[in-house]
């Protein structure tokens, strides 16, 4: 493979700039093309992951919420999962954009088991709890105010399928973060920025289910 020389900081116009890419074999303009090619391809790839992923949650959770008001915030986290892993893992925040709606979502299925005569306290009680829990330790420095956001979600849709469910979720979250956590403590450059906590989060409501 033909190897394309430094271009940058050559002005786009001038002489040189068309002229070292195509001492390298190449066209003008295409070392630009082709690495906008390679990002439309990553976009596309992720965009298939997301999709597959999404998929994939919203099956399993149709099996164990059902069809009706229970499904709904399941369903809506099931589609934000995997870009909520990837934000958190990347930029160690869980952005606003994606969680917030989830309580606009809650509150509609919410609503939905009050009309069709179906107990909504044990999914408020679990929402209520496991936020207030995350707020406790948020306050203490040991959670981000994302994850305590995050969790509320988690009691919430969790809390709907058992009692014991949003415990179970919380646990199953601590348990892996806590191996990741001794993991990435042997890790240098891992052991200042620490985990997210998030994507254990996530782990644990859609793991809860198979054990509760």
């Amino acid at each position: 493979m033909a190897r394309i020389p430094d271009t940058r900081g050559l002005a786009p116009d001038s002489l040189e700039g068309w002229l070292l890419p195509c001492r390298a074999g190449l066209l003008p303009g295409q070392a630009s093309a082709g690495a906008q090619g390679g990002r439309a391809r990553r976009r596309l790839a992720a965009g298939l992951a997301v999709a597959l992923a999404a998929a994939a949650l919203s099956a399993w959770a149709l099996c164990w919420a059902g069809v009706g008001p229970r499904a709904l915030l399941p369903l809506y986290l099931a589609g934000v999962s995997l870009p909520l892993c990837a934000w958190d893992l990347a930029h160690r925040r869980l952005p606003n954009a994606l969680v917030l709606p989830g309580y606009a979502v809650a509150a509609v299925g919410i609503l939905g088991l009050r009309l069709a005569g179906e107990p909504a306290a044990p999914a408020l009680a679990a929402g209520a709890g496991t936020f207030g829990f995350f707020l406790l330790l948020a306050l203490a420095g040991g959670m981000g105010m994302g994850d305590v956001k995050l969790a509320g979600l988690i009691g919430l849709a969790s809390g709907a399928l058992a009692p014991g469910a949003a415990l179970l979720a919380v646990v199953i979250a601590f348990l892996t973060g806590g191996v990741a956590g001794i993991a990435a403590w042997l890790v240098p450059e891992l052991r200042t920025r620490g985990i997210p906590f998030g994507p254990y989060l996530l782990l644990g409501l859609w793991a809860a289910p198979a054990f509760a």
